[in-house]
């Protein structure tokens, strides 16, 4: 029974045989189209479990940044609650309380609330 250092070595460095020599350069030849298969099925795991879900995630995030609106209830990623007031470019004014107005980026926000959610608090 082989170490498993001895057989990773042997993948990335297959045994170097004479022209003919053995009739394992048969089962050779054919373990470069096996790290190629191998290598389609690496990046099609990376491709559904990282890439495909993150900019999944992005696209939820722009979609919920341009359907704000005035009057809105927000959680922002400082776990700060508020209503906005008034949205410019690239910024929010949130209401935090009567006449206490802050003005943030709207990339801070994480989350809208249901209405309501303020006075419930």
């Amino acid at each position: 029974m082989q170490s498993f250092f001895t057989m990773l070595f042997n993948f990335f460095m297959p045994a170097a045989y004479a022209d003919g020599a053995t009739p394992a350069t048969q089962a050779q030849a054919s373990g470069g189209f096996s790290l190629v298969i191998m290598l389609g099925v690496f990046i099609v795991f990376m491709y559904v479990a990282v890439w495909r879900p993150q900019s999944k995630r992005a696209k939820e995030q722009r979609d919920l940044l341009n359907s704000l609106a005035k009057d809105d209830e927000v959680l922002t990623a400082g776990g700060i609650l508020g209503k906005i007031v008034n949205i410019h470019d690239n910024y929010v004014v949130l209401s935090l309380a009567d006449q206490i107005d802050i003005t943030m980026q709207k990339s801070s926000i994480v989350s809208a609330l249901p209405k309501g959610t303020l006075k419930s608090i």
